[in-house]
């Protein structure tokens, strides 16, 4: 689906008076503590009930049944939740900003499409079994998909909505492509069963440590485009008035937004509508600003993806809800929510 929000994103980016800059810093203040109690609520809480003392002695036991639950699976997952929450919702900023579709989502430009062709590729064809060899497979099919609608997109002359048909059409492709081998291949869809879920459940130190580095770096790329991408949010016009170079930027927001989002996917698996809602509902208050955008949505989605781990853990115990359900099951409301009332606003 493609919104031209152009007229709305036209809303004045210069500095904020004082007392709005306090509130916002306030707010972003109130964000980190909430993302800390969820963070604690992550740890302590799980599929397998235990009690605040068992808790604390498997964090500061070296060894022991307490320390591998909650050392060796609910910290490595809390952990890597706060790290892919992060990274999903400063693509979906970047996403939305540069397609100026304030509904896009990573999914929009095909990147969650490439990981999951790739991993099913990686399984069907070269054997691999191992998550550590899907994390390298989704990676870089999420990179091939992104540099293939930057190219069809028009590369230099690429525009929102060029970007947006080419990741769509592509999309489109892989999923037929995805589905056709999985239905020939039963023990592909038997291991791709669980991965296109998106689950935090799997999550290790080392799936931790591969995807880390990438996320560092699409992170800090993302906090530098925020600027230029204020300008690229007002228009060709108005940017190139103001001395931004259009096609660097659109370059570099499409490197960021596939370094994020494909090394998250190929952490979890995909996960929707996490990169969708909290960049949105953001820009509800803090304006159009991406330098208000940016961090709140690498705090508030992280708090999202973890509150919704939590939930899918309590609710069907000793088993559990993987993660990427209970976002859809979230998400799918909050979506026509929001679609509805942009149609509203526009009559």
């Amino acid at each position: 689906m493609l919104v031209d929000s152009v007229p709305e994103q036209r809303a004045e980016t210069a500095p904020a008076p004082p007392k709005r800059r306090a509130i916002r810093s306030l707010g972003l203040l109130a964000a980190l503590a909430v993302l800390l109690l969820v963070a604690v609520a992550s740890i302590a809480v799980g599929a397998k009930e235990l009690s605040v003392a068992q808790v604390l002695h498997g964090l500061f036991e070296d060894s022991g049944t307490y320390a591998d639950v909650v050392v060796d699976e609910r910290l490595s997952r809390t952990v890597l939740g706060l790290l892919v929450g992060a990274a999903l919702g400063l693509s979906g900023a970047v996403l939305q900003a540069l397609t100026r579709n304030p509904l896009a989502d990573p999914g929009l430009l095909g990147i969650n499409a490439g990981a999951s062709a790739a991993v099913v590729t990686a399984i069907t064809y070269f054997g691999v079994t191992s998550l550590t060899g899907y994390v390298w497979f989704a990676f870089f099919g999420a990179a091939a998909v992104g540099a293939l609608v930057w190219f069809l997109g028009g590369s230099r002359g690429a525009t929102p909505v060029r970007l947006a048909l080419a990741g769509t059409a592509i999309s489109a492709a892989l999923y037929g492509y995805l589905q056709a081998v999985m239905i020939m291949d039963g023990a592909a869809l038997a291991r791709m069963r669980f991965w296109t879920v998106g689950s935090l459940s799997t999550a290790t130190d080392e799936t931790i440590r591969q995807v880390l580095p990438f996320l560092i770096v699409g992170t800090l790329l993302a906090f530098v485009l925020a600027r230029p991408l204020n300008a690229v949010t007002m228009g060709d016009d108005t940017a190139k008035a103001l001395g931004a170079d259009l096609n660097r930027t659109r370059a570099l927001s499409m490197l960021a937004a596939t370094v994020l989002c494909g090394a998250a996917t190929a952490a979890c698996g995909p996960i929707v509508f996490v990169g969708l809602m909290v960049p949105h509902i953001v820009r509800s208050f803090t304006g159009p600003d991406l330098r208000w955008i940016m961090p709140y949505a690498a705090v508030l989605s992280p708090v999202l993806l973890l509150g919704s781990d939590v939930i899918g853990r309590v609710v069907a115990r000793p088993s559990e809800v993987q993660v990427g359900i209970i976002t859809a099951i979230i998400g799918g409301p909050v979506f026509i929510f929001l679609v509805r009332r942009r149609r509203t606003a526009q009559l």
